[in-house]
């Protein structure tokens, strides 16, 4: 059994997803989707060193043996199974919003720890995406964790869910599911300061631009939800999420 280490990581290096079998100290070939990022982009090259990681926790130090214009092939040295993730599991349930805004909520949510990715089609949404659309948006989104997962050391890939409208997503919960459930709201009383720390994770759900209708917030309060404030300012869509991970993270995660 590999022993698992917590670190941060020593110095910039080029991280690189390989979801495929990697094999320790043998040679592997990148994706092809990569080698134009790592030739023309970071213009790498032979004797350069890279670190390739699985999405499932393990990293492997590697050095570019070779490159073409259409492939790079990679020397793996060790396996190591190194653990950067939070001690706090979020999920992350997030109405779809417009523009880049989703993507930037879903690429800083990664940086920040979250587990997991659940977008909602609510009734303020202004973006409706159904059936093709939705799941090229979910790939686009899932290309965008990797990416981040890339940047910021994560080795565990989180997953991002398919599109659901909200009140379907709802009906999948239990009723007396374990965990704190949040739902953020400028209007509510409750600050999350005054929280506790839960016994388990978090599901933390988001509005879009406009917010949640009172129908929808009814329906979240029934399925267990607490609605929190996060102060006297009303947040943009973009903002909110993200300032509830920090504060979870310095309160109950690894800030």
């Amino acid at each position: 059994m590999r022993k698992v280490e917590t670190a941060i990581l020593p110095r910039i290096m080029t991280r690189l997803y390989f979801p495929d079998d990697i094999p320790a100290h043998g040679e592997c070939t990148l994706p092809e989707a990569q080698v134009h990022h790592v030739v023309h982009v970071l213009r790498l090259a032979a004797g350069d060193a890279v670190t390739l990681f699985d999405g499932r926790g393990t990293e492997y130090p590697a050095t570019i043996l070779r490159t073409s214009k259409r492939a790079v092939v990679v020397r793996i040295a060790n396996a190591r199974t190194v653990d950067r993730e939070s001690p706090l599991h979020v999920t992350l349930v997030q109405a779809v919003s417009s523009g880049e805004r989703m993507d930037y909520t879903i690429q800083k949510a990664v940086e920040l720890g979250v587990s997991h990715v659940q977008p909602v089609i609510s009734q303020r949404s202004v973006v409706r995406l159904k059936s093709e659309r939705a799941e090229k948006r979910v790939a686009h989104w899932q290309y965008i964790v990797i990416a981040a997962c890339e940047q910021c050391g994560r080795n565990t890939v989180p997953e991002v869910a398919s599109v659901l409208p909200f009140a379907n997503w709802l009906a999948t919960l239990p009723a007396d599911g374990a965990g704190s459930r949040l739902l953020l709201s400028p209007h509510a009383d409750q600050p999350l300061a005054a929280m506790i720390k839960p016994a388990q994770g978090v599901t933390l759900l988001a509005g879009p631009e406009g917010g949640f209708d009172d129908a929808e917030i009814e329906m979240a309060l029934t399925r267990g939800f607490i609605a929190l404030s996060l102060g006297p300012r009303v947040l943009r869509t973009e903002t909110a999420a993200l300032a509830a991970l920090v504060a979870l993270q310095t309160k109950w995660g690894d800030f």
